[in-house]
């Protein structure tokens, strides 16, 4: 019996099974037929989500940045656990790895596809820097924060961060850490935080 998914589970298969190929094969590697050999379905039917490859791999990466600020969301929200602690769950959860993001990331890192890179960023700061305003704001109430400019602040850090950080893994060992160290210390004076009270914390993130 043939079995009737809806549009928006199909959807999700395709990808699924997109992240799998990309992961095996690298992304140039594999092709659509490979996608709707392995699920079993027409080729009108992955046609009729997607128009080609690549815009099954731009919504790979809408779906990895809606996780990732969904995760960071719930993180920030936590109200158990300190400022400092959210802060870099948050990050970590923006920056989980593994085989598929590795092989997206070095597609978008392509200079042919600088404006779907762009496009990514630009939905990350939109849905990253109201949650940073949020613990901004309240290390503001605590006493932990010093600025007159939180959603600006979240803005400026994270902004920074997607800048230096963005090709991190092409660093050596010190150089990331010198890195870590130097985000920490501007990111302490945009925040209006005494000098060397993030450091502790957030070198565990780098």
């Amino acid at each position: 019996m043939r079995i009737v998914k809806s549009a928006e589970e199909r959807k999700n298969e395709i990808l699924d099974v997109a992240e799998q190929l990309f992961a095996e094969k690298g992304y140039d590697n594999a092709s659509t037929n490979d996608i709707i050999a392995r699920i079993g379905i027409a080729r009108g039917t992955l046609y009729h989500h997607f128009g080609s490859k690549e815009e099954i791999l731009d919504a790979i990466i809408d779906r990895m940045t809606r996780e990732g600020i969904a995760r960071a969301a719930i993180i920030v929200g936590s109200k158990d656990m300190s400022i400092d602690a959210r802060l870099v769950g948050a990050l970590a959860a923006l920056n989980v790895q593994s085989n598929v993001k590795d092989e997206v990331m070095e597609q978008i890192h392509k200079p042919q596809n600088a404006l779907l890179h762009q496009k990514m960023q630009e939905k990350l700061l939109g849905g990253v820097v109201p949650l940073m305003t949020k613990l901004i704001e309240e290390g503001i109430s605590e006493g932990l924060f010093n600025t007159s400019y939180p959603s600006e602040a979240s803005e400026m850090i994270m902004l920074y961060a997607n800048t230096a950080f963005d090709e991190n893994e092409n660093l050596s060992p010190e150089q990331r850490i010198n890195k870590g160290k130097a985000f920490i210390y501007h990111a302490e004076r945009i925040l209006g935080a005494k000098q060397g009270s993030m450091q502790e914390s957030l070198m565990r993130f780098f």
